[in-house]
């Protein structure tokens, strides 16, 4: 396996059928876990952005030539999107000192949220996704990430501040 495969795929991870995509997201999670507990909500963007620029060269060199802009088992996209949707929760949770782990709930709807934009790409998501190139397979992925994470702060507000819970 290339580099380029080994950051694209994550590992082999975009192999997994069915739903390679979910399986990158669901690979996203311990990952963004154990960035957090490492180095809080700033290494976890630190790895975000590196991962963009891996995703971004890995995923130029396995579609060169190719007809296929976004093959289905190139997955860095997903965890890059993952690690935007969940920076809802590393940031206030690396802020306030919370644990990570006690923002269960948001988790679960930090994946839920991503993977619904990702697979239903309303407005700038699809524009992005029809962009193509390398460029257009990473940002769509970002833009869902950040609706998601968008949606989690909702989510949040709603619970802890207009139902008190």
């Amino acid at each position: 396996m290339s580099l380029a495969q080994l950051i694209g795929t994550v590992a082999g991870v975009g192999y997994l059928r069915p739903a390679p995509g979910t399986w990158g997201s669901l690979a996203a999670l311990p990952m963004a876990w154990i960035l957090h507990i490492a180095g809080g909500f700033p290494l976890l963007v630190l790895a975000t952005l590196a991962a963009f620029l891996g995703g971004f060269w890995a995923t130029g060199v396995m579609t060169e030539g190719q007809e296929d802009h976004d093959p289905s088992e190139i997955v860095i996209d997903e965890v890059v999107g993952q690690f935007i949707a969940l920076w809802a929760l590393s940031y206030p949770a690396w802020a306030h000192g919370i644990s990570i782990t006690a923002l269960w709930p948001g988790w679960i709807a930090a994946f839920v949220l991503f993977r619904l934009f990702d697979i239903a790409k309303p407005g700038p998501v699809g524009w992005a996704d029809r962009k193509g190139g390398p460029l257009g397979v990473m940002l769509d992925d970002m833009i869902a990430g950040i609706f998601a994470a968008i949606g989690v702060a909702l989510l949040a507000a709603l619970a802890h501040g207009v139902l008190g819970l």
